[in-house]
């Protein structure tokens, strides 16, 4: 009876500090964000490699949670270096303009089974734009992994002028994914 009681309380210790710990280095070689759209009615895939983040993030106290994210546009990886410059140029990105796309939440609701809602504004090209994104949390150990995707619109990001406005070649929404792994301490 000893035993089980020890053990019961060893594993009720390991649990509680397990939701004690706050993840807040994001470890960018195992993070990623990624875009899907479709270009002539063909999902077309692709990345963005470079970033940085600050994260906040205590699984016991979602509402205090905080995220801020920045996407260097400049890094765009369309699968091909003519596309990757197509899209770094003035009708996308505009990156000489404007090389950062940023991210910053305002709020972390909880939904229950490591499901959260994440609302923030999303700022590209000088537009910016209320967001929900829906994220899951999984702890590995002394780390956590956050997953989720959502979808915009490239025209209330002026995301391509000109003869690109249109949207008969590339369509107008764009799904956005990401695993952002971060530390715990």
């Amino acid at each position: 009876m000893q035993r089980l009681a020890f053990a019961f309380s060893c594993t009720l210790a390991t649990a509680l500090s397990a939701h004690a710990v706050e993840y807040t280095q994001v470890q960018a070689d195992k993070s990623s964000i990624q875009f899907t759209y479709k270009q002539m009615g063909v999902a077309v895939d692709g990345r963005f490699k470079r970033f940085s983040s600050q994260i906040a993030f205590d699984p016991a106290k979602p509402a205090t949670a905080r995220a801020a994210f920045d996407v260097e546009l400049a890094s765009v990886d369309t699968g091909a270096a003519e596309g990757d410059e197509e899209v770094a140029g003035k009708a996308w990105f505009n990156t000489r303009a404007f090389p950062t796309a940023r991210f910053v939440s305002g709020s972390v609701k909880a939904l229950g089974g490591n499901r959260y809602e994440v609302a923030g504004q999303l700022s590209i090209k000088g537009r910016t734009q209320d967001v929900v994104v829906p994220a899951t949390f999984t702890a590995q150990g002394n780390s956590g992994v956050f997953d989720g995707s959502f979808t915009i619109r490239r025209a209330d990001f002026a995301i391509g002028e000109g003869s690109w406005a249109k949207f008969d070649v590339v369509a107008n929404d764009v799904q956005i994914r990401f695993r952002i792994s971060a530390a715990g301490k």
